[in-house]
């Protein structure tokens, strides 16, 4: 069997915790940050875990983790 490709794009957007769940960044924190709340900047600042629903979907993209 030949070796799976690593999407790269997912590579650089996702780690892997060491329970095995995927850690990322959070979206909306690139522009437009006038009318956004210091809180909720602040909020965006923080990584958070993928959702259950998209584990697979991740998994799929990044087989070596």
């Amino acid at each position: 069997m030949p070796k799976i490709k690593t999407r790269r794009a997912a590579a650089k957007r996702f780690t892997v915790t060491g329970s095995g769940e995927f850690k990322r960044n959070k979206a909306f924190k690139s522009h437009i940050l006038e009318k956004k709340s210091p809180k909720r900047k602040r909020n965006l600042r923080k990584a958070a875990l993928c959702t259950a629903a998209d584990h697979g979907r991740v998994k799929r993209m990044l087989p070596y983790t």
